[in-house]
C-alpha cells in the first residue's frame, strides 16, 4: 500500500501500542534513557493541553497543603491510553478541589505522569509532579554515577526540568530509597537546589519535593519527621514528604524544629491509606492521621488513596465507596476555588461512563475511559439537614446530558423548611456586565428546580486570606421563547431533542462581580410533609451574552503523517495521526469523521460521514479503520464542538484528503 504524503514527522514506536497503533503513555526506564532523552524524541501525545488554571487562595498562600500521590498496581494501567479506553469499571479521581497537588507514582526510573491525568489535575488549579526514583541495589549504582560531579548531576536535573517542560506538568518528587556513599550524598543537596531553581525558572509555580528516606551521612533509614539528619535536603528544595510510620511525637518535635519555622507548609506529612506497618489511621480511618496533621498544623501527603477501588471486590461500588472515603476526610480538607474567566461551563462529566452523551442522546452505546472528558467537577457531599431531612451531591453514570455522567442532587426536603440550596461549585469567575445563564435538568415530580448563584465585589475577591467575603444572591429568572437571546442561543444550539431534559435560560444584567458559588436550589410545590426530591442535573452554563453572537472561527492547517496500513483478515485498515490547528480555549471537543470519496468502482457515489471519535486536543490518532480495497480516495473531517457546546457550520470544518493504490512486488 502507498499513500499520499502529506507531511514528514519521526514515528517514534514506543509511544504507540505495538497491536493497534494508539498512542499511549511510558516512563523512562533507565539513567541512559533519560540522559539520551531529546525533546525531538517526546510523544506528542503526551503533552498536556490544558493550562494550570488560577485558584483563589493561590498555593503559594495556602497554609495547609494536600498532597495525593496516586500509586496503583504499578501505574500506566487504562490512563495509558492517551485516547481512552474501554473500560467497564475504571478509577477515576473527581475530588479535586479537596487537594493542592497531584503525583503520578510508579517504579519507573522517571515516571511521566499521562497528559490525561495532567489536563484533569490543571482544569481544577491543582499542579501535578513526576516521580525520579532510584531504589535498591542497581539504584545506588545509578546515584554513584551521576551524583559523582556538578557536570553530571547537572545532567539529569536539566533532562528532569526538560521533560516537565515539554510535557506540561510541574515538577517532581525525587526518591532516593537507596544508601549514598561519601560524594553521592554531599553531592545531593546540590542536585535538589540546581533542579529546584531551574524548575522554577522554567516552570513558573513548580515544586520539587524530597522524600525522607536517606540521611546526610548516607545512611538509607526513613524519618517520618523532618530533624537535623535530613534538613540539608528540606532546605534545597520547596519541601519534604515525611514516611508513614510517625507518631505524635514526631508532628510535636518537627513544630518546635528551628528548620521548621515559617515552612510548615511545605512539610507534607505521609499517610499510607494501605496501613502498612505501624502508622496512624488509614483505610477508612485516614481521617484520624488527617486530623492529628491539622492539629499541627502541618500540610499532608495522602499516599495510594486507590485502596479504596483496590480494596472493593465489586468495582461497580467504586464511586460510593470513593465518595465515603472522601467524606471522611472533608472536615481536615480545604476548597480551593478555580478562578477563570468565562465562559464557565460544565456538565459534571468524570471522564468515564457506560454510555457517551451528547444532548441527552447515547452517541456511543458502551463502557469508556477518558479522563480527558473530565469536566470541571463539583462538590460532593452529604449534609444533614433539620428533622429528617438530607441532602446528597453525587455523580450519576445512569444518566447524562453529554459525558459520561450527570449530578444527582438528592435528599428529603424537611416539613419546616420550604426550600434547601445545594451548593455545588466554589468558584472565583469574574462576571460580564451582561451574562446569559443556561440550566438543564430532570427534576422528581413535587419539586420547582432553580440555580442560585452567589456573587461578590470583583475587588474584594481578590484580597488574599479572606475567606468570609459579603456575598449576595441571586436567583435567574427564566426567559421566555421570543427573547432575542433565547432565538440566539437555539440559533448557535441546531437541532436538539431534550428528550425528558428541561432547558431553562436566564439574563443577568451585573456591574463589577464575581461569581463565588453555584447552587441549586429545590423547593417544595406546597404542602408542609417530608418531600424526598431527586434531580439530575445535565449541565451549567454561564457565558457573556456578547459571546453568543461571536462568529466561529474555521479549523486550519489539517496534516496527517504517520500512516500504517495492516491487513487483517478480509479486511485492511487505516492508522494515521491528523494534526490541525484551532484555539484550544475555544473548543470542547472535535469530532473526527471519515468517509469514502472514491473506490475501484465509479458507479459507486461517495458515502456519508461516519464518526471515527472525539479528540480533546487538535491531534488524533486514527486506529484500525477499516477501508475500501485500493485504489481508493477517502476523506478525514475534523468539526470542532465550541466551549458552549455549539456546533460550527460545516464551512468551517477542516479536511484532509486520502489517496492509496497497492504496490505489488514480484517474488522470485
Amino acid at each position: 500500500i502507498t499513500n499520499e504524503p502529506i507531511c514528514a514527522f519521526p514515528f517514534t514506536a514506543k509511544h504507540y501500542d505495538p497491536d493497534t497503533t494508539e498512542p499511549i503513555s511510558s516512563g523512562l526506564q533507565s539513567l541512559e534513557e533519560l540522559l539520551s532523552w531529546k525533546r525531538s524524541d517526546a510523544n506528542p501525545f503526551n503533552v498536556a493541553t490544558v493550562p494550570l488554571a488560577n485558584r483563589e487562595p493561590s498555593l503559594a498562600s495556602t497554609p495547609h497543603r494536600t498532597l495525593v500521590s496516586h500509586d496503583m498496581m504499578g501505574g500506566y494501567l487504562d490512563d495509558r491510553f492517551l485516547q481512552g479506553a474501554e473500560s467497564d469499571a475504571p478509577y477515576v479521581f473527581y475530588h479535586w478541589q479537596y487537594i493542592d497537588v497531584f503525583n503520578y507514582f510508579s517504579h519507573n526510573t522517571v515516571t511521566i505522569p499521562p497528559s490525561v491525568w495532567t489536563n484533569a489535575a490543571h482544569r481544577h488549579g491543582v499542579i501535578v509532579l513526576g516521580t525520579f526514583i532510584t531504589e535498591w541495589t542497581d539504584g545506588g549504582k545509578m546515584c554513584e554515577v551521576f551524583l559523582k560531579e556538578e557536570e553530571s548531576y547537572r545532567a539529569v536535573a536539566d533532562r528532569l526540568v526538560q521533560i516537565a517542560h515539554c510535557y506540561g506538568f510541574d515538577g517532581w518528587l525525587i526518591n532516593i530509597e537507596n544508601p549514598l556513599g561519601e560524594t553521592a550524598v554531599k553531592n545531593t543537596p546540590l542536585f535538589l537546589r540546581y533542579l529546584t531553581d531551574q524548575m522554577h525558572e522554567r516552570v513558573p509555580g513548580s515544586m520539587v519535593l524530597w522524600y525522607d528516606s536517606v540521611l546526610e551521612n548516607g545512611q538509607l533509614k526513613w524519618q517520618n519527621e523532618l530533624n537535623p539528619s535530613n534538613r540539608v535536603f528540606f532546605s534545597a528544595c520547596d519541601g519534604i514528604f515525611t514516611n508513614y510510620n510517625w507518631t505524635e511525637q514526631n508532628l510535636e518535635g518537627m513544630k518546635a524544629y528551628s528548620a521548621a519555622q515559617g515552612r510548615l507548609a511545605d512539610i507534607f506529612v505521609g499517610v499510607d491509606v494501605f496501613a502498612r506497618g505501624e502508622v496512624v489511621g488509614g483505610k477508612l480511618e485516614t481521617n484520624k492521621a488527617l486530623e492529628m496533621i491539622r492539629k499541627h498544623d502541618f500540610s499532608t501527603a495522602i499516599f495510594a488513596p486507590g485502596w479504596v477501588y483496590e480494596s472493593i471486590p465489586d468495582k461497580n461500588d467504586f464511586r460510593k465507596e470513593q465518595d465515603k472515603f472522601w467524606s471522611l476526610l472533608s472536615d481536615f480538607l480545604y476548597v480551593h476555588r478555580p478562578s477563570s474567566p468565562l465562559p464557565f461551563v460544565s456538565s459534571f462529566c468524570q471522564g468515564a461512563g457506560t454510555s457517551l452523551y451528547w444532548r441527552g442522546q447515547r452517541e456511543v452505546d458502551r463502557s469508556w475511559f477518558n479522563l480527558d472528558a473530565q469536566e470541571l467537577q463539583p462538590l460532593y457531599y452529604r449534609e444533614t439537614l433539620e428533622g429528617e431531612g438530607w441532602l446528597r451531591t453525587q455523580g450519576c453514570p445512569e444518566d447524562a446530558w453529554s459525558g459520561g455522567s450527570s449530578l444527582l442532587v438528592e435528599g428529603v426536603l424537611p416539613s419546616m423548611l420550604s426550600k434547601v440550596c445545594a451548593r455545588i461549585f466554589s468558584l472565583q469567575v469574574p462576571l460580564s456586565s451582561r451574562v446569559f445563564v443556561s440550566l438543564i435538568y430532570k427534576p422528581s415530580p413535587g419539586v420547582t428546580v432553580s440555580l442560585e448563584l452567589k456573587t461578590a465585589d470583583a475587588t474584594l475577591c481578590t484580597h488574599r486570606g479572606v475567606q468570609d467575603i459579603p456575598s449576595d444572591s441571586i436567583e435567574p429568572v427564566a426567559l421566555t421563547e421570543d427573547h432575542q437571546l433565547m432565538r440566539q442561543f437555539s440559533q448557535s444550539c441546531g437541532q436538539w431533542n431534550p428528550d425528558g431534559w428541561t432547558v431553562r435560560c436566564s439574563q443577568l444584567e451585573l456591574q463589577g462581580c464575581a461569581l463565588r458559588d453555584v447552587c441549586v436550589s429545590v423547593r417544595r410545590d406546597g404542602g408542609d410533609k417530608d418531600t424526598p426530591f431527586k434531580c439530575r442535573v445535565g449541565e451549567i452554563m454561564i457565558l457573556d451574552a456578547e459571546s453568543l453572537s461571536v462568529a466561529p472561527l474555521p479549523v486550519q492547517s489539517v496534516c496527517l503523517y504517520d500512516v500504517v496500513w495492516l491487513r487483517g483478515a478480509n479486511k485492511l485498515n487505516l492508522n494515521a495521526t491528523l494534526r490541525w490547528r484551532y484555539p484550544a480555549q475555544l473548543v470542547r471537543h472535535f469530532l473526527v469523521y471519515w468517509r469514502r470519496l472514491r473506490g475501484p468502482d465509479p458507479r459507486i457515489p461517495s458515502g456519508k460521514l461516519a464518526l471515527i471519535g472525539r479528540a480533546y486536543c487538535p491531534l488524533f490518532r486514527v486506529t484500525e479503520l477499516t477501508v475500501p480495497e485500493p485504489p481508493g480516495l477517502l476523506e478525514l473531517v475534523v468539526e470542532p464542538v465550541s466551549r458552549e457546546g455549539f456546533r460550527v457550520p460545516e464551512s468551517q470544518w477542516g479536511r484532509r484528503s486520502l489517496s492509496y493504490t497497492e504496490e505489488r512486488t514480484d517474488q522470485s
